[in-house]
């Protein structure tokens, strides 16, 4: 996971693959309370952690965008057709 993903864009993520915090907790294997701490930038999470959680997000379908000039994002990753 990129160090540039903001604690909004986790929320922003798992709404639009209409997770819950537990889902998420459960598919990253990241505490829920941790990741209530994150998400209200109550805490800096580590490396470690902010890897568990994108892993997760990212299997799941969520593209985080950086910051580019446009602000940072998420969006569904574009799926492979097959032929």
């Amino acid at each position: 996971m990129k160090k540039d993903i903001l604690p909004e864009q986790i929320r922003a993520a798992r709404a639009l693959i209409d997770w819950t915090r537990e889902d998420l907790a459960r598919a990253s294997g990241v505490t829920v309370r941790t990741l209530a701490r994150i998400e209200t930038s109550q805490t800096i999470p580590r490396d470690t952690t902010l890897k568990l959680l994108s892993a997760a997000l990212e299997a799941a379908g969520v593209e985080f965008i950086p910051e580019n000039g446009g602000g940072a994002g998420v969006r569904l990753a574009k799926r492979a057709i097959s032929s």
